[in-house]
């Protein structure tokens, strides 16, 4: 079986696919995301990525995908659908890696499913934002909407600070994602679930800060 690791070609997880495809006695190579090139000729759908086509592999595993402009995020996307159009598997499929990348659709999919989520308020404009920040007991977290490993992520418990985060991020055109802090008790737990079955837990333990990801030096 051939198969094909998109992701950060370097990066330990790659790296541990690639390994264990070969261990299964399957083939397998790392591309990059930011290497994508989609073709539609002669009434086809074909994606590359250097001289990989992924249109021509057995499936593709989709792994963390860099930053990117919109522009760039929304074509990978649609790369990735092309991939999937073809009839390769795709894991995660496009629709997946989506709803994981965007923290509003996260958030809302998470409280529609019946499971707990701190109170948010995502809005375009500081006036909301700060409506926002004072509803929700006047210490909040402000995240960007897109984004992952902790990145980004500050919190804000000052009325003066608000409005000057507030104001910085109406001006540069982002959407201001703004929800309730909950304190941790110095930990968080990641849980992997599979079809209903929990699959195995890890617990990320923080290192002088409120953001239990390991790529902001926490311990897992």
């Amino acid at each position: 079986m051939h198969l094909v690791v998109l992701g950060q070609p370097d990066g330990w997880h790659s790296e541990q696919l690639e390994r264990a495809a070969s261990e299964a006695s399957h083939q397998a190579c790392r591309v990059d995301w930011t290497k994508l090139t989609a073709r539609v000729e002669r009434g086809r759908q074909r994606v590359f990525a250097d001289d990989v086509e992924l249109t021509a592999a057995h499936a593709v595993i989709a792994r963390a995908m860099p930053p990117g402009s919109l522009e760039q995020v929304v074509f990978r996307m649609d790369a990735l659908a092309s991939v999937q159009a073809a009839g390769v598997p795709v894991i995660n499929p496009p629709k997946a890696i989506e709803c994981a990348v965007d923290k509003f659709l996260t958030t809302a999919r998470m409280a529609e499913a019946g499971l707990p989520v701190p109170a948010t308020v995502a809005c375009e404009n500081r006036a909301a934002a700060f409506r926002a920040f004072t509803e929700l007991g006047g210490d909040v977290l402000v995240k960007p909407v897109f984004g992952s490993e902790g990145r980004g992520i500050v919190r804000v418990s000052d009325p003066e600070l608000a409005h000057r985060t507030f104001g910085t991020l109406e001006r540069l055109g982002s959407v201001l994602y703004v929800q309730r802090f909950i304190p941790n008790p110095g930990f968080d737990v990641r849980v992997l679930v599979l079809d209903g079955q929990v699959l195995g837990a890890i617990r990320r333990r923080c290192r002088g800060d409120f953001r239990a990801n390991v790529a902001q030096q926490a311990e897992a």
